[in-house]
């Protein structure tokens, strides 16, 4: 969505809540996708996260979207999630070892031993660019942060927090700020 995320958010999971014949005093846990993303949609999502844990009483656990991405794949990794200017976020995971998360464009991306696979935006385009195969996610999104945060649950006390990898598009705002008086 471009616009309008914080106001059809409550409604979208009531929804979601709704077809499954389920309430809020249903859940034992409630899990968010963390990022890398979307600065505005990030922020939502992991505050509206936070609020309803701290309301409901229940964990709540950040899932990074690169976590959600492997969920249930084996071996050698590349990792490719969509970042602003047709570039991509990237995560290695080679011999058991994770890499920090990039901002690559198809030009820069990581080389990886043969055998490793693609998963993630346009890994078809990353796979051949690496002489490597592609293969989808084998969990859509929303399952996968449902499973990561499940086996979580017992495991975090962090509250979620955003998992930013570049600042910010917005400038800050030339606005001089107000005097908060003692």
């Amino acid at each position: 969505m471009v616009k309008g995320q914080a106001e059809r958010l409550f409604g979208m999971l009531e929804e979601v809540l709704a077809e499954a014949d389920l309430d809020w005093r249903a859940l034992d846990g409630i899990g968010v996708g963390a990022g890398p993303g979307n600065f505005t949609g990030v922020r939502i999502s992991v505050s509206a996260a936070r609020g309803l844990a701290l309301s409901l009483g229940i964990p709540a656990v950040g899932v990074p979207l690169f976590d959600a991405l492997a969920k249930g794949a084996e071996g050698d990794l590349i990792l490719t999630l969509r970042a602003p200017r047709d570039a991509f976020y990237v995560q290695t995971r080679i011999d058991g070892e994770t890499s920090e998360i990039s901002v690559r464009d198809i030009h820069d991306l990581p080389s990886a031993p043969q055998g490793a696979i693609c998963i993630g935006a346009r890994s078809a385009a990353v796979a051949a660019r690496l002489g490597l195969r592609s293969a989808p996610a084998i969990h859509a999104p929303t399952t996968a942060i449902a499973r990561v945060a499940a086996e979580r649950l017992d495991n975090t006390a962090d509250r979620p927090t955003p998992l930013y990898v570049r600042p910010a598009d917005a400038a800050p705002s030339s606005i001089a700020l107000p005097v908060i008086l003692p």
